[in-house]
C-alpha cells in the first residue's frame, strides 16, 4: 500500500516531454483565460461606468435643449397671448394655444429627461416653477379676453407683471444653464479619466495575454466566425417572425375595423329599408283603417270595436318598427345630437329594467364617428349592466376637456374579476377595438362587489357636415 502511494506520488516526475508540453500549453491557456477574464472584467467595468457617463451627458444636453425650447416656447406664447388680448384675434387664440400645448409636452419631456441627481436641484425645480406660474398667468389673461372681460385681460398685459415674470424665467433658465455646464464639465472629467484608466487596464492585459492566445487565436476567431452567424440567421428568423406577426396583427385590426365598419353600415342600411318600406306600408294600413272607420255607421258598434282594436295594432306595430329602427341606428343621433341621444338612451334603459340612471353630460363637438362611437359604448355597457350587474344605481358622465372626450359608464353592481374575463366575452373587446381604432383608449376598473366602472376617452376632431343615414320618423 505505501509502496503503491510513493509510485503515485513520483508519477509526475515521470512524465514524458510531449505531456510536458501539453501541460504548459493547458497552463499557458488556464493563465490566458484568466487575463482574459480579468482584462474582459476590467473592459466591461470600464465600459458601464463610460456608458453610463455618456448617458448622463446626453440627458444633459437633452435638459439643455428642452430648456432651450421651453424657454423659446413661454416667450411665443407671452407674446401670441398679449396679441389676443389686444386684438381678440383668433388666430392668435389659436397661436396660443398651440404654444400652450408644446409648452405643457415639453414639460412633460423635462420632467422624463431629468437625471435623478438633477431632479431635485433648487435650478430645475424653480425653473419648472416659474414656466407654470408664467403659463397659468397667460391662461388666465385668455380666458379674461375670451369671457369679454378684456379691459381686465388688457389691464394685464399692459401691467409689468409678465415683463418682470419672463425676466424671473429667463434669470432661472440661466442658472439652470450655468448649473448643466457644471454638471458636462464634471463628466466630461470623469469620462477622460474613466477612458485614461481603461486604456492603461486594456494595455496591460494585451501584454499579458497576447503570447498565450496566439496558439489559439485560429480557434477563436473560428468560433467568433461561427458565433456572429449563428447570430445573424437567428436575427434573420427573429426579423422575418415579428415582420409577420406586425403584418398579421395590422390585417386582423383591419378586417376588424372593416366588419365593424359593414356592420354599422348594415344596420343603417336596414334601419333606411324599415323606415322607408315598413313606414309606408303601416302609414297606408293606418290611413286605410281610418277612411274605413269613418264610413261605419254609428250603430255598428262590433265592426267598430274591431277597427279599434286594429288601431291599436297598428300603433304597435310602428311603436315597435320606430323601437328597432333606433336600436339599429339612433336617429336621434343624428338629429338632435349627442347629448340628447345619450339622455334618451339613458331613460328608456331605465323605464325599461327600473333602475334609476343619473346622468351628467356635458356638450361636445365630435365627429360622427366618434359620436356612434360613444353611443355604441354607453349602448353595450347599459345592455351588460341589465344582463348582469345587480345594479341599483347607474351614472354616465360625459366630459369634454377640449382636445378629447371622456365618457364613463359606472355602476354598484356585482362587478367580476377583470383576470377572468372569458376569452367569449366579445362586448369589452369590440369597445376596446372601438375606441382605439379612432385613437382612444378604454379602461376598465371592476372587482368583485364592487361595481364596474367603464371609461372611454376619445380625442376631438372637426366635425364633418354628412347627410343623417336615417331620416326622422314621420310615421304616426
Amino acid at each position: 500500500m505505501f509502496h503503491s502511494l510513493a509510485q503515485a506520488w513520483q508519477r509526475p516526475r515521470r512524465l514524458t516531454h510531449e505531456r510536458r508540453q501539453r501541460l504548459t500549453l493547458w497552463l499557458s491557456f488556464g493563465c490566458a483565460m484568466l487575463c482574459a477574464a480579468m482584462m474582459l472584467w476590467q473592459s466591461e467595468r470600464m465600459h458601464a461606468r463610460t456608458a453610463g457617463v455618456l448617458t448622463e451627458m446626453q440627458n444633459i444636453d437633452a435638459v439643455r435643449d428642452t430648456v432651450g425650447a421651453l424657454l423659446s416656447s413661454v416667450t411665443n406664447a407671452e407674446y401670441d397671448q398679449r396679441r389676443y388680448a389686444l386684438t381678440l384675434e383668433e388666430h392668435s387664440l389659436s397661436a396660443y394655444q398651440d404654444d400652450d400645448r408644446r409648452i405643457n409636452l415639453l414639460l412633460r419631456t423635462l420632467e422624463a429627461q431629468t437625471p435623478p441627481f438633477m431632479a431635485q436641484s433648487d435650478a430645475i425645480l424653480g425653473f419648472k416653477r416659474l414656466v407654470l406660474r408664467q403659463a397659468g398667468a397667460m391662461a388666465l389673461t385668455v380666458q379674461l379676453a375670451s369671457d369679454g372681460q378684456s379691459q381686465a385681460a388688457r389691464h394685464i398685459v399692459d401691467s409689468d407683471i409678465g415683463i418682470l415674470q419672463m425676466q424671473q424665467l429667463r434669470q432661472q433658465a440661466d442658472l439652470l444653464a450655468v448649473q448643466i455646464d457644471q454638471h458636462v464639465a464634471s463628466k466630461r472629467a470623469q469620462l477622460r479619466q474613466l477612458i485614461t484608466v481603461s486604456r492603461a487596464g486594456l494595455a496591460v492585459g494585451v501584454l499579458a495575454a497576447i503570447f498565450a492566445f496566439f496558439l489559439y487565436v485560429r480557434q477563436t476567431s473560428l468560433l467568433r466566425q461561427a458565433t456572429a452567424r449563428q447570430q445573424r440567421l437567428l436575427k434573420a428568423e427573429r426579423d422575418a417572425l415579428e415582420s409577420q406577426v406586425k403584418e398579421r396583427t395590422a390585417r386582423l385590426t383591419e378586417l376588424a375595423t372593416y366588419l365593424q365598419r359593414a356592420v354599422e353600415q348594415e344596420r343603417a342600411r336596414l334601419a333606411r329599408e324599415l323606415h322607408d318600406e315598413m313606414g309606408a306600408l303601416l302609414t297606408a294600413a293606418k290611413l286605410d283603417v281610418a277612411r274605413l272607420k269613418s264610413k261605419l255607421p254609428p250603430d255598428a258598434a262590433e265592426p267598430r270595436a274591431r277597427i279599434e282594436h286594429l288601431t291599436e295594432t297598428l300603433n304597435q306595430g310602428i311603436a315597435l318598427k320606430r323601437q328597432i329602427v333606433e336600436d339599429l341606428r339612433p336617429s336621434s343621433l343624428a338629429n338632435l345630437g349627442l347629448v340628447a341621444s345619450l339622455e334618451i338612451l339613458a331613460r328608456e334603459f331605465s323605464e325599461r329594467s327600473e333602475i334609476p340612471v343619473d346622468t351628467i353630460i356635458e356638450r361636445v363637438n365630435m365627429d360622427e364617428a366618434s359620436e356612434l362611437t360613444l353611443y355604441r359604448l354607453v349602448q353595450e355597457a347599459l345592455t351588460n349592466i341589465g344582463k348582469y350587474a345587480k345594479a341599483t344605481e347607474v351614472t354616465i358622465t360625459l366630459t369634454n376637456y377640449g382636445h378629447h372626450a371622456e365618457i364613463t359608464v359606472a355602476d354598484n353592481g356585482m362587478g367580476f374579476n377583470l383576470a377572468q374575463v372569458p376569452s367569449t366575452s366579445h362586448g369589452l373587446m369590440g369597445m376596446r377595438h372601438r375606441v382605439e381604432a379612432l385613437g382612444g383608449r378604454l379602461e376598465v376598473i371592476s372587482a368583485p362587489g364592487q361595481g364596474t366602472r367603464i371609461t372611454g376617452a376619445i380625442p376631438r376632431q372637426p366635425p364633418q357636415a354628412t347627410p343623417s343615414d336615417v331620416p326622422p320618423d314621420s310615421t304616426g
